[in-house]
């Protein structure tokens, strides 16, 4: 089986933990993976003061945070962080993060499994000193029932409010309960607010009925201060194309759901595998995902105007195995980077354009035939960098600047 038939035949699986997905991934492709003792899902950030932090789980599955003053050209000797008893969630999608805000504010966020398979809660460390001491972790959300709460993604908005983006089935039970579940597809997005550095939290907020169960939910500065926000989303008939609303300043107020993509990807199914989003220089967004059109699975690239709506052409990512896209920018230049497997390796590639998307260079970054993390973007003023996690180490690899 090729990569990109196996690629498509992973998307027809059912919502199951991405380990079993990866163990079919490891098979197919025959890669030496070894021995799984801690998923290698990590997220980054700069601080305030351009150190680079890294926060993932360590071999014995602890939760650690790590950091770098010279771009991760050398790192300071890993910091584990008490989580309790807390079991850490750390494959694909769901993965741990970290988000810096004023005043020292900083968050640490992860999903914990409880004990009903596909069950968790949105827990969450806090420091008010810059990250030199972490609270004891707490739960997010209020509701608490033994359901879905995953698949977290956390950011300060530029009024330095912190807003938690989650799944949730809250209402899918609800419609259980109810004998109309038939009438329900997916999960659900919800969110709250807080003003106080994660002191305290609003209420639980629903963003959007009928989203995918397992994809992770994107976010990206928005005009007037607040937050985008794009995910996968069940559309009439069972089509998973993408969905994409903002957030005001503060969060007190949000749009509706705008539709972002047009595949008409019918499936039931959640393919784990979400979409990125960044904010565009001259207004509206840069966008990717994967995702199958008229039987061609790809990750694709399009402009989206203030509202979500695709504006120009979408076109596919210069590599037929290519998965797990991020993208980000600086002013008109776009970063679009991924992972793909050459048949023996896998590795990871970058797509630069100078123009705000209208042109693209494929640029290769680097591979591994061994375990390895999905790659992503992050900045620090007018440099980009792109992080990959492997077995072996930590990449950083500036894309741009």
């Amino acid at each position: 089986m090729n990569r990109r038939t196996l690629l498509s035949a992973l998307a027809l699986m059912p919502c199951v933990p991405y380990a079993r997905v990866l163990a079919h991934e490891t098979a197919a492709h025959g890669a030496d993976h070894g021995n799984r003792r801690a998923g290698l899902a990590m997220s980054a950030a700069f601080a305030p003061d351009g150190a680079l932090w890294i926060v993932g789980l360590n071999e014995r599955r602890q939760l650690f945070v790590q950091q770098s003053r010279d771009e991760g050209a050398s790192w300071s000797a890993p910091r584990v962080i008490d989580t309790k008893d807390d079991v850490v969630a750390a494959e694909g999608e769901n993965r741990p993060k970290i988000a810096f805000g004023p005043k020292g504010w900083v968050v640490i966020s992860y999903t914990q499994p409880l004990a009903k398979p596909f069950t968790g809660e949105i827990r969450m460390l806090r420091s008010a000193d810059g990250g030199a001491t972490f609270s004891a972790p707490f739960t997010v959300h209020r509701d608490r029932q033994l359901i879905t709460h995953r698949f977290e993604s956390i950011a300060f908005d530029a009024t330095g409010a912190l807003h938690t983006f989650w799944i949730d089935k809250r209402d899918l039970e609800a419609a259980q309960a109810q004998g109309t579940s038939g009438t329900y597809a997916g999960a659900a997005i919800y969110r709250n607010v807080s003003l106080d550095g994660a002191r305290t939290f609003g209420p639980d907020i629903k963003l959007a009925d009928h989203t995918c169960e397992c994809c992770r939910i994107a976010l990206a500065p928005a005009a007037g201060g607040g937050l985008a926000v794009m995910w996968r989303h069940v559309f009439e008939g069972n089509v998973r194309d993408h969905a994409f609303a903002t957030v005001a300043a503060g969060g007190k107020t949000a749009s509706g759901v705008q539709r972002a993509s047009f595949d008409d990807w019918v499936i039931d199914a959640c393919p784990h595998h979400g979409p990125g989003l960044a904010r565009a220089a001259s207004g509206g967004y840069h966008a990717v995902w994967f995702g199958m059109r008229a039987d061609e699975s790809a990750v694709r690239y399009a402009r989206l105007d203030e509202h979500g709506k695709p504006r120009g052409d979408v076109r596919v990512v210069p590599d037929v195995t290519a998965e797990h896209a991020d993208v980000h920018s600086i002013g008109s230049r776009v970063a679009i980077v991924w992972r793909g497997f050459d048949g023996t390796r896998m590795r990871y590639a970058a797509w630069i354009s100078s123009d705000e998307g209208k042109t693209f260079e494929r640029r290769e970054l680097g591979s591994t035939e061994h375990e390895s993390d999905h790659p992503f973007l992050v900045r620090r003023r007018n440099r980009l960098f792109a992080i990959w996690r492997t077995r072996e180490k930590t990449h950083v690899e500036r894309v741009l600047g």
